[in-house]
């Protein structure tokens, strides 16, 4: 089973968004789970997965620090939506730490992102949170 980039940075959202919930589970079988939901056969992991969730986990403190700025005045990283602040962390991760990703992908991925886990209000917020970042090139 070969995945796309793109499917890759879903189960990363979903991974990340399951283990900011109990950040304490097996890693390994969270990605098993995600990626074969029936459980006939351990896959092998795309490394990039593991790549997105360990990196953004690792960086987690640096990545909120670099996305505060972003949002206004009225509001901290914790009164966004959960899906909202996982996005903007793997976009944020991409943009300074993942090698090949060029600025461009990582936010159209990321407004992907909220198109399939979120609403068309995150996916403005994000957008434009993002917009800024790059513009800014702040990373």
């Amino acid at each position: 089973m070969s995945l796309t980039r793109h499917e890759i940075r879903e189960k990363a959202f979903q991974a990340l968004f399951a283990l900011n919930a109990n950040p304490d589970a097996d890693e390994n079988q969270l990605y098993q789970q995600l990626l074969n939901p029936e459980g006939t056969v351990e896959l092998e992991i795309p490394s990039y997965l593991s790549t997105l969730v360990t990196g953004v986990r690792d960086h987690q403190t640096e990545l909120d620090t670099l996305i505060q700025p972003y949002l206004s005045q009225a509001w901290s990283l914790d009164r966004l939506a959960k899906t909202d602040l996982i996005i903007l962390r793997i976009a944020f991760f991409e943009l300074k730490f993942a090698d090949g990703v060029p600025a461009k992908v990582a936010v159209n991925e990321a407004i992907e992102l909220t198109k399939t886990f979120s609403d068309d209000q995150s996916r403005k917020f994000v957008s434009g949170v993002l917009g800024k970042a790059v513009n800014d090139e702040a990373i």
